[in-house]
């Protein structure tokens, strides 16, 4: 039997072609990364109508209002808040204007030495206590619309159980209440002691330290296949830019101040006190039970820092009975800049408050 010829002409024209083709692909990508590239975020107009220490409370007004009750949005204290008003056309913030609601969103600022003993009781109790009296007393209202993000939605439940008669719907998402698991490596890492001590040695946990933790979280999809990614898509102007929209945003991270932290730490991941009705933030207990307004949990099928085991049990606890959970076959981040779910999450919200928009 005579051997395959092995076709080598046809082989190097392959290889000149590709060779070709990959030397347009870096010439258009040079193009792209030596000229301006539009990569601002939180571009939507904005006033801000309260300030107390670094914290500052953000009013966005709808061309028309549609809503009687205002809506305030509660962010984590890891990363910030300008991830929900990300570009144009990817913005939850701009959504809800669209259909008419007034919004304000609490900016947490960038923590310092001296908020090292600002405790979750300050958050709750104080800067997110009065930001809704400020927004009650403005519009004359008894109540307002509360919405929670991460850390923050769990500040939103403490706050709704304590101060129920001043919320009048309540909306959490990729919210922890539960930390009675073992999924995702962040769950097994916050219950160690030595993430309270190493938090106690910087003054406040840092920034930096937790943004490095995250990426160990799945190192092979957060450190490796999006910039092999980046490289295959660098020619493509629209990927470059949202690219650097998103890592901008990734590492803005402020610090935690560190009584917050280890409160956060000690009492929830540790102790799973929140759940149980059994935290106390200011000589108070927060009972689940007292949460009585209509609430819409909704939670990330894929998310690999608040897994849908963290965040489907709130439903169960708390005295509404106007209640409804929503999983998103989406991860932390996807809910709010999917272009699939920005179609979804935002007007799904909507439509459900102006249900209840009495």
């Amino acid at each position: 039997m005579s051997k395959p010829k092995i076709d080598v002409d046809l082989i190097l024209k392959t290889v000149a072609e590709n060779t070709e083709r990959a030397k347009i692909r870096v010439q258009k990508a040079s193009e792209i990364l030596m000229n301006a590239l539009d990569v601002e975020i939180a571009q939507t107009p904005y006033e801000t109508v309260l300030k107390e220490d670094r914290v500052r409370l953000k009013y966005y007004q709808p061309d028309t209002i549609e809503y009687k009750t205002p809506l305030l949005i509660v962010y984590a204290l890891i990363n910030r808040e300008t991830m929900l008003d990300l570009q144009p056309g990817r913005s939850v913030v701009q959504t809800f204007l669209d259909h008419g609601i007034e919004v304000y969103m609490i900016d947490w600022g960038y923590p310092s030495r001296k908020d090292r003993f600002v405790s979750i009781d300050d958050h709750v109790n104080g800067y997110i206590n009065t930001m809704v009296d400020f927004i009650r007393q403005k519009h004359n209202l008894p109540k307002i619309n509360l919405m929670g993000i991460c850390m923050g939605g769990a500040f939103c439940v403490m706050y709704s159980a304590l101060h129920p008669e001043k919320v009048n719907n309540l909306i959490t998402s990729v919210t922890p209440t539960n930390f009675d698991t073992d999924k995702g490596l962040l769950h097994t890492w916050m219950k160690q002691p030595g993430m309270i001590d190493l938090a106690d040695s910087f003054g406040n946990m840092p920034a930096d330290f937790m943004n490095l933790g995250f990426l160990l979280l799945n190192p092979p999809r957060l450190m490796l296949d999006k910039y092999v990614s980046f490289f295959e898509n660098m020619d493509k102007k629209p990927f470059v830019e949202n690219f650097v929209r998103m890592e901008k945003w990734i590492f803005d991270s402020p610090d935690i101040p560190f009584e917050t932290f280890r409160q956060f730490a000690t009492d929830c991941y540790q102790k799973n006190l929140l759940i149980k009705s059994q935290m106390i933030i200011g000589e108070r207990r927060i009972i689940l039970n007292n949460i009585t307004m209509p609430l819409i949990n909704f939670f990330g099928e894929f998310d690999h820092l608040v897994p849908p085991e963290a965040a489907n049990q709130l439903t169960r606890h708390v005295g509404s009975t106007d209640k409804e959970d929503v999983c998103l076959a989406t991860g932390h981040i996807g809910i709010y800049v999917s272009s699939k779910f920005q179609k979804e999450f935002a007007p799904r919200i909507a439509s459900w408050l102006k249900k209840r928009d009495a």
